[in-house]
């Protein structure tokens, strides 16, 4: 079973991309995150013509997720990450899905820090871990997949010291993501590729992408029931060098 999770960065523009993609690939379940789209903006139709049901949270200019699942139609469990009613923002969706519980995430980037937009940042990843931990309890198999826009650690970014002063490295992200992982949650990607540089958004300016100048801060974590089960992972990164691409490739997991 392949589940993947890819920031579409506006799916109307990138939908042939996407399209190509699923054909080839064939994922099982994709998270995908900032749409850029309301639900009735989202390609349901091209969609479903290309084998899949979709489950979708989406904003008309920023932000939004979905769920896409081949085969079957995935059950929605619930559209916002508890812990603040008053947060209206497109970042969070979780459904059943042939077995499984997903949740695609789109994490606040955070900049510019200090500020407000970073203090959203920080009370996000909390309400997160404090999520995570319930869905955990419950013993089913889960995957947490989405843009954490966070840089784990310096091997997952190319220059750290050019990087030190924005929010997806700040010692208080990265320690937010460090007590996610204490809870007994896998980061499938690491955990198949543990000493490579391996990297999941390179950015539009400066020539990053040719330069190979990139980040890593899409992530799939999973459940202690699913740790068994992962036989790979990988970064899809050939669709970050294709015409009119997003800046983020798709990562994917294999669980057997």
């Amino acid at each position: 079973m392949r589940i993947a999770s890819f920031n579409i960065n506006d799916i109307r523009r990138r939908l042939p991309l996407l399209l190509a993609w699923l054909d080839v690939t064939r994922p099982d379940v994709v998270a995908l995150q900032e749409l850029k789209a309301t639900e009735a903006q989202f390609p349901h139709e091209e969609i479903r013509q290309a084998g899949y049901e979709g489950l979708v949270v989406g904003e008309k200019t920023w932000n939004g997720v979905a769920l896409l699942a081949r085969g079957a139609a995935p059950l929605e469990i619930r559209r916002a990450l508890p812990g603040d009613a008053q947060d209206r923002q497109a970042r969070y969706l979780e459904a059943a899905v042939q077995g499984l519980v997903v949740a695609a995430l789109y994490v606040p980037n955070g900049n510019p820090q200090p500020g407000p937009k970073f203090d959203y940042k920080l009370a996000w990843c909390e309400r997160l871990r404090v999520h995570a931990r319930e869905l955990k309890k419950t013993g089913h198999p889960v995957v947490l997949a989405g843009d954490f826009n966070v840089v784990p650690k310096d091997v997952d970014i190319y220059d750290p010291a050019h990087w030190q002063d924005n929010a997806l490295l700040q010692p208080q992200v990265r320690a937010a993501y460090a007590r996610l992982l204490r809870q007994g949650w896998t980061d499938a990607l690491r955990a198949t590729h543990p000493r490579e540089r391996i990297y999941t958004f390179w950015s539009y300016m400066r020539n990053r992408w040719p330069r190979d100048a990139g980040l890593r801060i899409d992530h799939l974590l999973l459940s202690p029931s699913l740790k068994p089960r992962l036989t790979g992972a990988g970064v899809d990164r050939e669709l970050r060098g294709f015409e009119n691409a997003s800046d983020h490739a798709p990562v994917w997991v294999e669980l057997g």
